[in-house]
Parts: structure tokens; C-alpha cells; sequence
């Protein structure tokens, strides 16, 4: 078996934090520590939280969604194939590595994604294009950490508390949906989604989409029409 080599690493910015890149033969990894974020082998829930999330918004004239997170572009490149002409897509991405990496060792991977007329990169917090896009989206879609707790960053815990998801609902346009990717269940989140005033639906996804693997849940939360 092909070793694992290490390509490079970059720090999270305000964390202690590394994040590291690796490749074995044509298979690439993002490292944190002794915990694997992603891997270019497992794609299928990081597509789903795009194509669940255009199921709720497809009504919408001219939609535009922010994605919190770049990570190997899985998700942005879902959203690509299923999205209008006309629509939007604002990514989200702190790491500036990370982009750099989708240029450089991954451009395979991403193939030409980030050139897209659609896709405008947002280098910086994903709580901040929160915060400053009141009513501008009709989807965000979360997925920066395992699950609605700062894994990669502490601060990510923000986006999770009544605060950030009060953030979050007055960011999206009536009948918008924030999804949030997670490695596991968390009815603890759940409740704090229905009382923050979202209608939520948690569904369950594989790893390996329709070939199986972990399963691992999306959050899709509903902002009322009116």
C-alpha cells in the first residue's frame, strides 16, 4: 500500500490549531490533529447538504446560498450542478491554505469549481457573512466543523448558540433553510433550532451516499414564509 505524504500545513487562524494536507496515490486527506475532516474518498453527505438544501429553496427567483466551508468542494460542486445561471454562491473559507490547495495540489478534485461565474470566495469567518448579510440568502449551508461544537475552532461554537442561529435566520429571506452537516446526532441542537424558530427536519445520510459508510446527519431548518 501506497504511504500517506504529507504536502503541506496551515494554521487555523486564532487556534493552536494545524490543519495538514496529505495525498497517497490519487486519494487526499485533511488532517486535524489525530482526526480525519475529510477525505476525497467520502463525498456523498457533503453532496447531499447541497441537494437537500435546493429541494427546500428550488421556488426561489434567482437564488443565492452561502456555504461555510470549502474543504475539498464537494459540497460547492453539488450545489454547481443543480443551481440556476442566475443563482449565487458565496463560499465561506478562513483557512486561506485551503483555497490554495483547491488551486494547487487538489485542482483534480475541484476541477475548475472555484472559476465558476457563479462563486465569489468570502476569505474570513463564516459568522461574519452571517452577521453581515441580513436577508440576503435564501440557503446557508454549515459545515466547518464534526458537528454543531468548534472541533476545528472554538469560536465555530458561535454559529451554533441562540445568538448565532438568531444570526443565521435573519441572514436568510422568508422560507430560506440554514443546513448544518454533522458527523452525529445532537438533540440537544435540534431544540435549540425549534426555538430559535425554525421548522427542522434532521436527516440521515452515508458517508458513501447511496455505497454506504458512516452515517452521519443534516439539519435542514426552515425559516417561516412570513
Amino acid at each position: 500500500m501506497l504511504p500517506w505524504i504529507q504536502l503541506d500545513s496551515a494554521t487555523i487562524p486564532g487556534e493552536d490549531g494545524e490543519l495538514r494536507l496529505k495525498q497517497r496515490g490519487s486519494e487526499f486527506s485533511i488532517m486535524l490533529g489525530a482526526n480525519e475532516l475529510m477525505n476525497s474518498r467520502l463525498s456523498g453527505s457533503e453532496e447531499a447538504l447541497a441537494t437537500l438544501s435546493w429541494e427546500r429553496i428550488k421556488a426561489h427567483p434567482k437564488p443565492r446560498m452561502l456555504i461555510g466551508g470549502l474543504g475539498m468542494g464537494f459540497t460547492l460542486r453539488a450545489a454547481l450542478a443543480i443551481l440556476p445561471e442566475n443563482a449565487g454562491v458565496t463560499v465561506a473559507e478562513l483557512v486561506p491554505a485551503v483555497v490554495a490547495w483547491a488551486r494547487g495540489p487538489m485542482a483534480e478534485v475541484f476541477k475548475g469549481c472555484l472559476d465558476d461565474p457563479r462563486v465569489a470566495i468570502h476569505q474570513g469567518d463564516v459568522g461574519e457573512a452571517i452577521r453581515a448579510g441580513k436577508g440576503a440568502y435564501d440557503a446557508i449551508l454549515l459545515d466547518v466543523d464534526n458537528g454543531p461544537d468548534g472541533l476545528t475552532r472554538k469560536s465555530n461554537d458561535r454559529l451554533y448558540d441562540f445568538a448565532g442561529l438568531r444570526a443565521a435566520r435573519d441572514a436568510l429571506r422568508p422560507g430560506g433553510v440554514l443546513a448544518v452537516w454533522s458527523s452525529g446526532p445532537d438533540p440537544d441542537f435540534t431544540r435549540r433550532l425549534k426555538d430559535s424558530g425554525f421548522s427542522v427536519d434532521a436527516v440521515n445520510t452515508r458517508a458513501n451516499g447511496k455505497r454506504g459508510g458512516a452515517r452521519h446527519v443534516i439539519w435542514l431548518a426552515m425559516k417561516p414564509t412570513r
